[in-house]
Order: structure tokens, then sequence, then C-alpha cells
């Protein structure tokens, strides 16, 4: 198929040259399925278009920013109207606090929160104020769950790192590795082996996982969690650079009606530009630097362009019905492919919450860990991938990421996706077994 985008293969080949693998992040390299990346050229509403000028129902979302839709105009006429005031200044500026009060707005635990540029970013500097406000090393972090590419968190993350088979990565050295410790995702007995034999600053964990496919945690799990660290004074982590405002206004911790001690965010914040947050409890928070000894800094953090994108962004995620909205039009898409796939017995099901979705390759009916998402059918999935783009849908090009849907995905959207599914369901059928 990939014969299809001449100018695509080009351009990979010229940046094969001259950035490793050809891509900037892993998973676009599109090895999973055997093929490589088309190379985009711009987006509107619910659709990209490659190079060569060809248009597809996107379900990918740039991973999680774009819930309303590739160049909204609203966001679009935020940084046009900021950036002849400047890119960047190193310096406070007022849409710093006014973002930052619309974030605490929806997620009240954050009472207060540094501005940063990205998850990664985000993540890491949590982890060191645990630590620091702890004063313990220990960390807890689930197998399958994807915090980043900090050194302490490449310990069986999930994303990339499962789509290409690395258990962790070199360069992390041995000692910052032993700080982490790995439990099982739903799992609440592997999470108090740890705390019986170590002392422990803090739990990460994704409340809802997006790096190892979509899977929900289960209330009583969360619970137990939160009530661990209370016992142990330990601080919960709630990742939610992929959940927050994605499956809620007020994200996983609002869904699920559990608090954590810090919150990390990212993606939809910045409106689609890099930007990043981290906050919490104020007496936590006040241990970071220039009032405590926790040092983090960033030139960029809370640039004048990334502020005004998602200021653009939050305001019309306030607005009423939005959310039922939004929680519709993916639920017509994964109730859609359920019925589908039942009705011609693919080993394939559906799940979601708000604008976020989930695959599973599998005929296990209930997906609750890393292990449950690891026996899937990578060769169905890849058959699935290509099928599909060649019906003008792009998805993920891994089985172990979220899906997301935006505002602008029409019914039309999905009622063309599920006619390619049902007519991928039925040439299945039909393949050798």
């Amino acid at each position: 198929m990939m014969s299809l985008f001449k100018k695509s293969t080009q351009l990979f080949k010229d940046a094969l040259s001259i950035i490793p693998g050809g891509v900037n992040s892993p998973v676009r390299a599109c090895k999973n399925v055997d093929s490589q990346p088309l190379f985009i050229k711009k987006a509107q509403g619910p659709m990209i278009e490659t190079v060569e000028g060809d248009r597809f129902i996107d379900y990918v979302g740039s991973w999680g920013p774009m819930i309303l839709g590739h160049a909204n105009p609203k966001v679009i006429e935020a940084v046009q109207n900021a950036a002849p005031n400047g890119l960047s200044y190193g310096a406070p500026t007022e849409s710093e606090t006014l973002l930052a009060e619309k974030i605490q707005n929806a997620f009240p635990s954050m009472e207060q929160m540094r501005l940063v540029n990205s998850g990664t970013e985000a993540t890491m500097s949590a982890i060191r104020l645990a630590r620091g406000f702890t004063g313990r090393n220990k960390i807890i972090k689930f197998k399958g769950c994807y915090h980043g590419h900090a050194d302490a968190l490449l310990v069986e993350a999930g994303s990339g790192l499962l789509t290409h088979d690395i258990p962790s990565s070199p360069g992390v050295p041995k000692g910052t590795a032993e700080e982490t410790l790995i439990a099982n995702f739903n799992d609440l007995d592997s999470v108090k082996k740890h705390f019986q034999t170590h002392a422990i600053a803090a739990i990460i964990i994704e409340p809802i996982a997006g790096n190892m496919n979509f899977i929900l945690s289960s209330q009583s799990f969360l619970q137990g969690l939160r009530d661990l660290c209370d016992q142990h004074g330990s601080l919960l982590i709630f990742d939610e650079v992929m959940t927050g405002f994605r499956v809620a206004h007020g994200g996983a911790q609002a869904h699920y009606g559990i608090t954590p001690d810090l919150t990390t965010l990212g993606k939809i914040i910045g409106g689609g530009m890099p930007m990043g947050a981290f906050g919490g409890k104020k007496a936590i928070m006040q241990h970071l630097a220039p009032i405590g000894p926790v040092y983090q800094a960033g030139t960029l953090s809370g640039n004048p362009i990334a502020t005004a994108a998602g200021l653009a962004t939050l305001t019309q995620l306030e607005q009423p019905g939005f959310y039922e909205s939004l929680s519709k039009i993916t639920q017509s898409l994964t109730h859609g492919i359920n019925q589908i796939a039942a009705k011609h017995q693919l080993p394939c099901h559906a799940n979601s919450l708000g604008g976020m979705f989930g695959l599973y390759w599998t005929h296990t009916s209930k997906i609750e860990s890393f292990q449950d998402v690891s026996q899937y059918d990578h060769s169905l999935f890849k058959h699935f991938y290509h099928f599909m783009l060649a019906n003008k849908c792009y998805f993920a090009p891994s089985a172990y990421e979220a899906g997301f849907v935006s505002i602008t995905h029409s019914q039309a959207d999905i009622d063309h996706t599920l006619k390619a599914f049902e007519q991928f369901c039925q040439e299945y059928a039909t393949l050798p077994a």
C-alpha cells in the first residue's frame, strides 16, 4: 500500500539519513505494523491530510490533545493574536495564572501547580517533589504504565517500549532503576508487598491506562492505593497526562471520586502546543524552589503561545453539554464495533470513557492488566490497521495505544468507520485460518 504514498516514502528516506529511525518519537515509525509513516501536511477538524493530498478520519488526535479537532478556529485565533507580542519572555505573564485558575477549577486537588513543557517533564518533576517531600527514594509504578521517558520511569513502561519489545532502556543506571518498584495494574496485593519491605515515597499510576491500550482501574483498587498511601505517609500521584480533560472535565479523579496528592497533566492543557503541569496539595507544592529546597525550572514553561492556546481550549471545554456530546459520539463508535465484531465472531471488542477508547484484539472479555492486553492477536491487528488505512481511517499503528475522538467527529464519520470495519470483518472471515 505504501507504494501509493510515494512522497511520504521519499520523505521518510530523507528523514532516515538525519533522524534516528526517521522519526522523533518511536511509535511513529510504524514498525509494529510492518509499514512506514505517512507524512502529514495539514489537518482540520476530525481529518488529517497527507503530503499526497489523501484525507483520513483521525482517531489518533496527536495522541490526545485535539479534543476540539484539528485547527480549532478559536485556538488558532488565540495563537495568532499572541504571536506578534513575542514567542517567549522567560518572565511571568498574566496568562499563566489565568490558565492555572482554569485548571484548578476542573481539578480542585491541584491547590497549587507549576506549568511545564511536556508530560514527561510533569511526571519527572512530580517524582522529584515526592521524594523531596517525604525524604524517601523508592517509588512504585505499574507494569505497562508509561509516564514519559525520565530515567526512573522507564522501567516496565508501556507505549513505544511495549510496541518495540523494549522492557526497559539502556542508559538508565542500575541504581536509578532499583529505586523503582513494579506492581501489577488492578492488583492491590502486589502493591502491599512493596510496602511491607520498603519505605515508599510515592505511587504513580495512570488511573486509566492509555499506554498499554485503554484499561480502567477498578474503584476498589484505586481506593486501596489511596488507603495505603495514607497509612504509610506516602504520596499518591495520578498521571492524568492522557485522561486529564479527556475522560471528564475533572479527569479520572473526578470520575472515580478519589483525590490524589499530586496530579500531572499534559496534552490538552496546551491546546496542541507543548505544555504540561504538575500540582497538588499546597503543603507539598510549597517544597518547590524558590520557597522550598526541591529545584525545578524551565525557560519555556508557561510561555505565552502555549498558554494562549490552552486558555482557548479549556474555555470551550467548559461549555454545558460538551462532555455528554463527546461521550455520545465516542460510544457510537465503540458500541458499533462491539456489535459488528460479535456478529462476525471476531476476537475484538471496544470500551470507552469520555473521548478516549480502546480496541482489544483478543477473546478475553475483561481487560484489567498488561498481561490481559498483551495476549492480543498481532496478525489480526496488523491486518485491521492496513485495511482501515486503505479505507481512509487513521488509527494508531500499535495495539498498545488508546484511541481518541474529538468533538468534531460527526455521526457520518463514525458510520463510515463502522462500514469499513464491517467490511474488514467480512474479509477476515474469508482468510485462511
